[in-house]
């Protein structure tokens, strides 16, 4: 009888899935504007519509497919309205350009604010003139952040039990719950219901595939793990910081934001999905509805559990996706394990790095395609001054010549030198299940089978901070890698040329695509709580996509890299013979892979300054030649012995005329930098 009951719950979930006019394809209001989809020219903005008036901000905002009729000059601009805009020349009458001109509070005139990561006046220097703060013990009712930790008085979580924080909230009920939130925090809500957070869905810049659309994982994103949400927003949209219905259902008002997800980390760790759908926690016995009371009444500023809990656990466990994130970082006290996440000592808060700018937040990896607020997390927010030449000389560190890579070597490539500790995903398959039985309906619904590893050594990229990732129904054999045999579903763009050295995850997944070249979106809802068959799930997920459901199809590997950026261990631990053990002027390694291989045979190369002679296997003598004087010059460039330059440094290059004073032997062709 009970498992009766069940398959008729699944039943009437799948039921009313499949009814749902965002699922089912049919024109829906997705905005909220009194407009649906098939008239609607931008369905996620309720300000765009055909009744809507036409502004001069570059956007047909009245639906006509006209741009700004009746307006003046396009080129001149003050979207946010500040006094200040583009460009500042006297037709434009702006006296100064804002550097920002989407925030208001963002201006040359603004004041800077401290410690938000962001460069209010266009200075172009962020945090200019504050004060470093010393952590004391947090004072909750002097309007202080004693501890620097970015939340004030009773928003510490700190203070959550203090009597000076016992109201506002000390009556609050859970079965008033949001409503009692939003009659006070309004502007807070509207602010979340426009935030990635919330909509998983946004504007992507970065991206160097389609970035005039719309982006992200509740619509279009093909990732190497569970693939894409279509056909599973139970399970898939189980840490949506939403009370159980998609963001873009046209039901889902503010009520629909689940504050408690952020603001009570109690809370995000008993958060379930009820069986009507909805997320939240049990109030079915008097002890339960107690316990969700005190949740409402000590609402919190974030901590390191109410993020983790989400975010250490993406892809479907513990450390799995990200393998820099673990739960294991909530309460860790070994600074190896992450120097920063650490409570016997630096004890850093996620919001410390990423800051929250009207519930926005900055900062984001090379996989995620939307950008929230498009502001980079520093490091030199708390390492002031690693980044000026001398930094790592100047604070006695270990290693000072890592101050000659700060141009072209980001922070993690030498600081992260190992991940997943605790073990993460390094493949899937969705032929077989996690206890290795074929996917074939046979022993019921499952978790694909995984391989996992831990201790990683991060693979090593350049990255210019743009990304090509897959989205769905693009034509996966455009980016096919031939060396690898694999269809990238993420790949950071950059070179020796372009961008910075970067730590990178690396994963691989066996999954379905057709025969004319498109990822299939399998339906995980099918595969993870339903039949467990990879053919029906395969067949469902063609259906999702508007496709037969006799679509030929094969399965392929994909594959996808991570940016890496937690889990620093101690700087001392750090050794530069990571990268450069391996040097040799006779095999290949790992750095002639990333593009700093000798630009011809040895010989050739040493010959153009040097008779035959035994050369040096040490990488720092080799490099000692950037140290040389000849002729009044000092040091030679890459270019003499490599097909790159860096010309920041200033050093003498084979097209200069003052080569003659080192190349004295047997000239070599050097069109490869000098043309």
């Amino acid at each position: 009888m009970k498992r009766i009951l069940s398959v008729i719950s699944i039943l009437l979930l799948v039921l009313a899935l499949s009814t749902t006019g965002a699922l089912a394809g049919k024109p829906v209001d997705n905005d909220g504007d009194g407009f649906r989809s098939n008239v609607d020219c931008n369905d996620s903005d309720a300000a765009i519509n055909p009744d809507a008036t036409e502004i001069c901000d570059g956007v047909d905002n009245n639906c006509d497919d006209v741009i700004d009729e009746g307006c003046g000059d396009p080129t001149c601009t003050d979207n946010d309205g500040d006094g200040y805009g583009s460009p500042a020349d006297a037709s434009c009458t702006y006296a100064q350009e804002d550097c920002d001109d989407v925030l208001s509070s963002v201006n040359p005139g603004a004041a800077e604010v401290c410690d938000n990561g962001i460069d209010d006046n266009c200075d172009g220097q962020i945090d200019e003139g504050c004060s470093t703060c010393t952590p004391v013990a947090e004072n909750c009712s002097d309007g202080t952040d004693n501890d620097c930790d970015g939340a004030t008085d009773c928003a510490d979580s700190d203070c959550s039990g203090d009597p000076a924080c016992s109201s506002p909230h000390s009556g609050l009920l859970y079965n008033e719950y949001p409503g009692n939130c939003m009659s006070c925090h309004n502007t807070q809500f509207n602010e979340m219901a426009n935030a990635l957070h919330y909509k998983w869905v946004g504007d992507a810049p970065d991206m160097t595939n389609q970035p005039g659309i719309q982006q992200g994982k509740l619509t279009n994103a093909i990732n190497s793990y569970c693939i894409n949400i279509m056909g599973d927003w139970p399970v898939c949209g189980s840490c949506h910081v939403g009370r159980g219905l998609r963001p873009d259902d046209p039901q889902a008002d503010n009520s629909n934001i689940d504050c408690l997800m952020c603001h009570n980390a109690d809370y995000a760790m008993a958060r379930v999905r009820l069986g009507d759908g909805s997320m939240g926690v049990p109030v079915t016995s008097q002890a339960e509805i107690d316990l969700a009371n005190s949740y409402v009444q000590a609402p919190a500023a974030p901590t390191r559990t109410s993020c983790l809990k989400c975010h250490a656990n993406a892809g479907g466990g513990d450390g799995v996706k990200r393998g820099d994130l673990s739960m294991a970082q909530i309460a860790n006290t070994d600074s190896n394990f992450d120097v920063h996440m650490n409570m016997a000592s630096a004890n850093v808060a996620c919001q410390d790095c990423h800051s929250f700018v009207n519930h926005k937040v900055t900062g984001k990896g090379s996989d995620l395609r939307a950008t929230d607020y498009a502001a980079e997390v520093l490091c030199t927010k708390c390492h002031t001054g690693m980044d000026s030449g001398t930094g790592h000389q100047d604070a006695g560190a270990n290693r000072t010549d890592a101050d000659r890579h700060i141009g072209r070597v980001a922070c993690q490539a030498c600081h992260i030198d190992l991940y997943a500790k605790t073990a993460t995903e390094t493949h899937r398959d969705w032929e077989f299940h996690h206890d290795g039985s074929p996917a074939d309906g046979v022993s019921g619904p499952g978790h694909p089978h995984t391989d996992k590893a831990a201790d990683l050594a991060p693979e090593l990229l350049f990255w210019d901070r743009t990304s090509d990732n897959y989205l769905l129904g693009d034509d996966a054999s455009l980016t096919y890698d031939a060396a690898k045999g694999t269809y990238p579903t993420s790949r950071p763009n950059g070179d020796i040329n372009n961008g910075k050295l970067y730590s990178f995850k690396y994963k691989t997944a066996y999954q379905p695509m057709t025969d004319d070249n498109k990822l299939i979106a399998l339906d995980t809802f099918e595969y993870l709580k339903l039949s467990g068959d990879m053919v029906t799930s395969i067949e469902s997920g063609l259906a999702n996509m508007g496709l037969p459901t006799s679509t030929p199809y094969s399965m392929i590997t994909t594959d996808t890299y991570g940016l890496l950026n937690h889990g620093i261990p101690q700087a001392t631990t750090i050794d530069c013979a990571q990268c450069h053990q391996s040097f040799s002027t006779d095999s290949d390694n790992k750095l002639d892979a990333l593009g700093y291989k000798l630009k011809g045979p040895k010989e050739q190369v040493c010959n153009q300054c040097h008779s035959d002679k035994k050369l040096p296997r040490d990488n720092g003598r080799m490099h000692n030649h950037i140290n040389k004087t000849a002729g009044g010059s000092i040091g030679i460039s890459c270019g003499f012995c490599h097909s790159f330059e860096r010309p920041e440094r200033g050093l003498v290059t084979p097209c200069d005329p003052e080569a003659s004073n080192y190349v004295d032997n047997v000239p070599y062709d050097h069109s490869d930098v000098c043309n």
